[in-house]
């Protein structure tokens, strides 16, 4: 099926989704309704977007048309001076269409678990895993996204050994996506005498969080062991078995949540926390059959990757796979990452683009 013949389908189903919403019958079913509101409202802008195309396609015949049947060396500069800015203008629109039809991440719209873990560097990769998590419930905060604590270890000097954070809100994930992989930080700890710059890192992994329907946990496979939560130092904050500790015996996968007096709430939360583990495993599982070139995609690559360095000496902020960089470390600190974000989702975008092409 050509691209014509695809956006034609894709107006037709939108009429008729139109049709349908203006029957007395549907208009009297709100679930129904609220069904096709939804499917409408996610083929408006590709049928817009393909309207428009259409209507500057008609205009380039018109012109073509005028250009042929003139005489006058007036109207044939004018003609030829359209031409030139509808092809233009059909060129950008056909591209905007390519991408709209672009399949859709399933996920994009869910909400997510950030884990974000102290790496090499000591104390000071602690400090700034604190630091990253600082930035993203700020940046949350700024998108009206809701944010929630799961789990964390301290380390005792105000920084973190590894931290899950909750953010919900539609399209979470679509956003925060990019944001896996090595971070690294360029600075001179407080505690250095003699003004060495130290590297440290923290590693970053965002999950979309699993629906109950996607996946499905044998009970039989899962270890549970309750324990006395504790503060930094071993300091008792909690009197009664309220931390738990789940474990996954098939993938050896470990999750453990303390951060609720209520042992069930602290169940609820590891078994959340557990499901996205498994299902961003079973992803990571299809993506590694489907090759190395859906591998290669921003977004989907190897989390052990070097994504971004922050060095303060220059208030710098590098993105490696962009080579994006800009001179505003306080603002970025401070969840200004939009630019990043939207540079990402370009690039991704792009390279997606580039693949249908090589195998059309």
């Amino acid at each position: 099926m050509s691209l014509h013949e695809q956006l034609k389908k894709i107006e037709l189903h939108f009429d008729e989704l139109n049709r349908q919403m203006a029957t007395p019958k549907v208009l009297a079913d709100y679930a129904r309704m609220n069904e096709l509101a939804q499917e409408r409202s996610n083929l408006e802008e590709v049928v817009t977007t393909y309207r428009q195309a259409e209507d500057v396609r008609r205009q380039l015949a018109e012109s073509q048309e005028l250009l042929q049947g003139s005489d006058d060396p007036e109207m044939i500069e004018l003609a030829e001076l359209e031409l030139a800015e509808l092809s233009e203008e059909a060129e950008r629109l056909d591209i905007e269409l390519t991408r709209l039809l672009l399949p859709k991440d399933p996920n994009d719209d869910k909400n997510v678990i950030v884990e974000i873990r102290a790496g090499a560097g000591g104390d000071e990769a602690g400090l700034f895993a604190a630091e990253l998590l600082r930035m993203y419930m700020r940046w949350a905060e700024n998108h009206k996204f809701k944010t929630e604590l799961m789990s964390n270890s301290e380390t005792g000097v105000g920084g973190l050994k590894e931290v899950i954070l909750e953010v919900r809100g539609k399209g979470a994930y679509s956003r925060l996506k990019y944001e896996s992989g090595v971070h690294r930080v360029q600075r001179v700890p407080a505690t250095e005498s003699q003004g060495r710059i130290h590297t440290s890192t923290a590693t970053v992994a965002v999950l979309p969080e699993a629906e109950d329907v996607e996946i499905e946990i044998n009970l039989n496979d899962i270890k549970i062991d309750v324990f006395r939560s504790s503060g930094p130092g071993g300091q008792s904050v909690n009197t009664t078995d309220s931390a738990v500790r789940l474990t996954h015996l098939p993938t050896g996968i470990v999750i453990s949540c303390q951060d609720e007096k209520s042992q069930l709430q602290n169940r609820i939360k590891a078994m959340r926390i557990l499901k996205a583990k498994l299902y961003d495993a079973e992803m990571q599982r299809q993506r590694d059959e489907q090759g190395s070139a859906r591998k290669s995609q921003i977004g989907s690559g190897d989390r052990s990757e070097k994504i971004r360095t922050y060095n303060f000496p220059q208030s710098r902020v590098t993105d490696h796979r962009i080579n994006l960089t800009v001179y505003r470390l306080d603002s970025v600190l401070q969840g200004d990452l939009d630019e990043f974000i939207q540079e990402l989702a370009t690039q991704d975008q792009a390279e997606r683009l580039q693949q249908i092409g090589e195998t059309a």
